[in-house]
């Protein structure tokens, strides 16, 4: 045998031996997930329009989830492409440009690549509930057409790898209804965030607008995870977590006039730039609109939000926006370039939509005294997943965290140990740029950044 080509099976096999408990951990957290299916939301976006019904879910362990939308029948569909980055399922298809309705669904999903399994996953449910067959020979073919997108919502955003399976996604699809559409963290947007070009690192989520005009309607949905900042039409950045050097009021021509050596005279050492976003998007129009002005729809509409987010279609993003035309109504009331700006608009709308009330940052509480017997209690090794653990430990009266496993845990990590600052009997703060809040529920769980994007662990 070549020496070249020798096989070490004792290594081999101690690599199977320490991995495999692992992969069986991290399979075993996915199948015991319970989908949490069209959950009630702060803010709704609210229209009148049955042909589109939406469907969200998510899994708050991630948190990640799905978004989809079905059409109550087939519709004509385009997409543009854009950024460095897209995650798609049948785009090319679409670019081929067959002027025939044959789109059932658009979903929108978390996991990056992982969750394009939701996109399949419901073009197989239409099947399986017999909406959709196989001919797709016919005058008018019935195989289900399903397209869809995905973000990258893993990294240090959450301290597991939970992603939006086939489960979700069908549970999802078979409990889509018309007429509302929860805005914020929730499906596909549910673990979102924007502008970490500027170290903004600000939880985003999903958008959406709607408007009539006479007997037109258009509705625009978009989830934005870009590494741009979400803008208002003031110029304003909607939502960030600034430097501790940045001016107090900043808008975005100011900050990218001098982009990036303002952030190095501002003393920003603490920039975190994602280097996986991605802003995806659906555009739809009730007015009849061949294959070519459905395309330019969706070229205007999606160059027109680089206004909203800035900037956009970067290296680092995956943007893809899709254009639907439900064909209701027939007559042609108003010009391609008209509607692409109205809509154009709507858009924009729906991205300022996006933003959720931020997390803010707890106050210590300088003034209080915890018994070392207390902080004995508290604790010990705490597991967030098979690659994310904490070790507490007490030293005299103060407490101390440190990240044991593969990755940081946020702003707590692996060389040194971490102070941790009271702020009640079993709540405690990190300080810095980003809200970091620990909070021990019990004696054997802890909760970090208790809410909305919180992230558990068990001792």
């Amino acid at each position: 045998m070549d020496s070249s080509k020798k096989i070490n099976l004792p290594i081999i096999f101690l690599i199977s031996t320490l991995t495999a408990p692992l992969s069986w951990a991290a399979a075993n957290q996915q199948d015991s997930l319970k989908p949490r299916i069209n959950s009630k939301s702060e803010r709704s976006l609210n229209y009148d329009w049955p042909i589109i019904k939406v469907g969200t879910g998510s899994y708050e362990e991630g948190p990640t989830g799905v978004t989809v939308f079905h059409f109550d029948r087939k519709v004509n569909v385009a997409v543009d492409v854009r950024g460095g980055g897209p995650g798609t399922v049948n785009a090319p298809y679409m670019d081929l440009g067959y002027d025939m309705a044959e789109l059932d669904t658009v979903v929108f999903a978390g996991g990056s690549w992982y969750g394009l399994e939701a996109t399949t996953a419901v073009a197989t449910a239409l099947k399986d509930d017999g909406l959709r067959d196989g001919d797709a020979f016919s005058l008018t073919p019935n195989i289900a057409m399903s397209v869809g997108s995905i973000i990258f919502d893993f990294g240090a955003r959450r301290l597991n790898e939970i992603y939006p399976d086939k489960r979700l996604a069908q549970a999802s699809y078979r409990a889509a209804k018309t007429g509302s559409f929860p805005l914020g963290p929730h499906g596909a947007g549910r673990s979102a965030v924007s502008g970490g070009l500027f170290g903004c690192n600000a939880f985003s989520g999903q958008g959406g607008a709607y408007r009539e005009i006479g007997d037109i309607k258009i509705a625009a949905f978009t989830v934005v995870n870009s590494l741009g900042a979400i803008v208002d039409r003031k110029g304003k950045i909607a939502a960030c977590y600034q430097g501790e050097g940045w001016p107090e009021k900043i808008d975005i021509a100011e900050l990218l006039a001098k982009f990036p050596d303002n952030l190095t005279d501002w003393g920003d050492d603490q920039q975190q730039a994602s280097s996986k976003n991605t802003t995806i998007s659906l555009i739809v129009t009730n007015q009849k609109m061949s294959q070519a002005e459905l395309k330019r729809l969706a070229t205007q509409v999606h160059t027109s939000m680089g206004r909203g987010i800035q900037p956009f279609t970067t290296i680092f993003d995956g943007d893809v926006l899709y254009a639907v035309s439900t064909a209701e109504l027939e007559e042609n009331t108003m010009s391609s370039a008209v509607l692409g700006t109205v809509a154009s608009e709507v858009m924009w709308d729906a991205i300022l939509s996006s933003v959720p009330e931020q997390p803010k940052h707890a106050v210590a509480n300088n003034r209080l005294s915890l018994n070392k017997k207390h902080l004995n209690k508290l604790t010990g090794e705490y597991t967030f997943s098979e690659f994310a653990q904490i070790t507490i430990s007490r030293d005299s009266s103060k407490l101390y965290a440190q990240a044991t496993g593969l990755r940081d845990v946020f702003a707590i990590g692996r060389t040194t140990a971490t102070e941790l600052i009271p702020v009640s009997k079993n709540v405690f703060m990190v300080p810095g740029r980003y809200p970091l809040t620990l909070s021990f529920e019990t004696t054997d769980e802890l909760i970090i950044n208790p809410g909305k994007w919180q992230q558990t662990a068990r001792r």
